[in-house]
């Protein structure tokens, strides 16, 4: 079952720390976002197998958007 990884904020996307096919451990950082000159980390809620990345840098998102999918 696919997990959708949202974003917790409103702003940039700073960095894309994973790629599809990566296997990410609970806790791990996804993506950064920028956000009022601030870096906020975007973490795998549980591990799994990074399936599709919704987002890329300099791309901007708002709160709730999906950001990866994990399966």
């Amino acid at each position: 079952m696919a997990i959708s990884v949202p974003a917790h904020i409103t702003g940039t996307v700073w960095k894309v720390e994973v790629k599809e096919g990566d296997e990410v451990a609970e806790g791990q950082v996804l993506v950064i976002i920028e956000s009022m000159k601030m870096e906020m980390p975007v973490e795998a809620p549980e591990a799994g197998k990074v399936t599709k990345i919704h987002c890329s840098e300099t791309q901007a998102v708002n709160e709730g958007d999906t950001l990866v999918e994990l399966g």
